[in-house]
């Protein structure tokens, strides 16, 4: 069982796919429930306002409110995913998933992704471990890291990216000057992301040259 809570964005009339977005939190195993006034938490919230407009009535988008704002081994981020999508699904039928994380919920998003109901991940400033592998196949992934982050350090993202070139779909794109609270370019963290959900769940074409660039098959973008 977890503590998880929802937060509906938008439900959709007809929705033809669903998005999970998912914040940030402390990254050691800190057991304090998480407060929808955390900064980790509003951080996210133009992000999936952003994506609910830019879908409109085709996508059903939720916020996911974590357990505890840390990596407790017994009730984690990844488990939260896991009760989120049973949730979704009940609401909204077998549609296809899109996971958006920042930091913590990047590392939870790229961990949790390979559900065969999730068909894409957007993974921004991610923090993640060196031991890290996801066993993502098919899923179609996205990350996004500011070159000046030095909470979650690009370059372990980057080399995860690689450990996940060979069997996964993956683009990285690094944003010079970004940093981890994706406040100095924040427009471009969220065009980027929005630009990946819509593209994957809904096929429209690609807005940004990066995310049309990494669906035809280039692994590396600089932003």
């Amino acid at each position: 069982m977890t503590g998880a809570r929802l937060v509906p964005v938008r439900r959709g009339r007809a929705p033809r796919g669903i998005v999970l977005v998912l914040h940030g939190g402390a990254s050691r195993g800190d057991r304090a429930m998480v407060s929808p006034a955390q900064l980790s938490v509003l951080r996210m919230v133009p992000l999936a306002q952003r994506i609910a407009l830019a879908g409109r009535s085709r996508l059903a988008v939720h916020r996911l409110l974590n357990t505890h704002r840390g990596w407790d081994s017994r009730t984690t981020p990844v488990m939260d995913v896991a009760w989120a999508l049973d949730r979704v699904t009940e609401e909204h039928g077998d549609l296809p998933v899109a996971l958006v994380g920042h930091s913590l919920g990047g590392r939870a998003a790229l961990l949790a992704g390979h559900d065969p109901q999730v068909r894409s991940v957007v993974a921004l400033n991610p923090w993640v471990l060196p031991t890290d592998r996801g066993g993502l196949h098919d899923t179609q992934v996205l990350v996004v890291h500011g070159g000046e982050d030095r909470i979650a350090l690009p370059t372990r993202s980057s080399e995860l990216a690689r450990r996940l070139e060979a069997t996964t779909p993956v683009g990285y794109v690094a944003i010079p000057g970004g940093r981890h609270a994706m406040l100095r370019h924040a427009r471009a963290f969220e065009s980027y992301a929005t630009d990946f959900v819509t593209a994957t769940l809904l096929r429209t074409a690609p807005r940004t040259d990066a995310v049309a660039a990494v669906l035809a098959g280039s692994t590396y973008v600089e932003g």
